[in-house]
């Protein structure tokens, strides 16, 4: 039995980049845990919208199985004021607490800054040299994220790690029919006909019904021989 980590920005995240892995890790009785980093806040948001995003999360991480979902309060569109030690506490306070084995961060490339910051912040707090590291570290792809950002001019996303979702595609799409303020209609890139194809474009890429790929970011090998 292991513990995992998924680290989001933002509610939905987890679900369009690591749902169908998830639902794997928690099927085989590993202890899977999500944190969600922001939250929208007034004036520019209702209140209500983020209570009803906490909501389908919760929802949605009960159907994959999710051993405990964190909530922290980063305002969503106030991403440059906050605090990079504020932020580095919150999370290493997390992953101190969870002492994960393995950690699923976004990757750096992705168009939003929040995305971005996310990831060098769960670096630095998954640090080596901290207790109980992390062993492995991979950056996962988000729908309508990691590819609009600019091509040749940011990090481009080359996968190095697919894990077969072909048994847990199924559970990816009920957890994400769970967020319905963030489901959109095909062609846009967070429909449910768009997960599926890119869930079966990534596994036909390596000779496989359904895959989630991923950046291997570390990886370390503890045994002395």
């Amino acid at each position: 039995m292991s513990r995992i980590l998924v680290i989001a920005p933002h509610p939905d995240d987890e679900i369009l980049g690591v749902g169908g892995t998830i639902a794997k890790f928690s099927s085989s009785k590993n202890q899977v845990y999500v944190v969600i980093l922001t939250k929208v806040c007034p004036p520019d948001f209702d209140p209500a919208i983020s209570i009803q995003g906490q909501k389908e999360a919760l929802k949605a991480h009960k159907v994959l199985g999710v051993t405990k979902t964190f909530f922290l309060d980063f305002p969503v569109l106030s991403w440059g004021l906050i605090s990079p030690v504020k932020l580095n506490n919150a999370l290493l306070k997390i992953i101190t607490k969870v002492k994960p084995a393995k950690m699923f961060v976004p990757f750096p490339g992705d168009i939003h800054d929040d995305h971005q910051k996310t990831f060098f912040s769960s670096l630095v707090c998954a640090r080596p040299n901290i207790p109980d590291p992390p062993d492995e570290i991979y950056a996962y792809e988000t729908l309508s994220e990691t590819n609009w950002n600019a091509p040749y001019l940011t990090p481009s996303f080359c996968p190095n790690v697919f894990i077969n979702i072909e048994r847990t595609l199924a559970k990816k799409i009920q957890a994400m029919q769970k967020y319905k303020s963030q489901l959109k209609r095909f062609p846009h890139e967070r429909s449910i006909i768009s997960i599926k194809n890119l869930a079966r474009f990534r596994g036909s890429t390596v000779h496989l019904h359904a895959a989630e790929s991923f950046v291997l970011i570390r990886k370390i090998d503890k045994k002395p021989f």
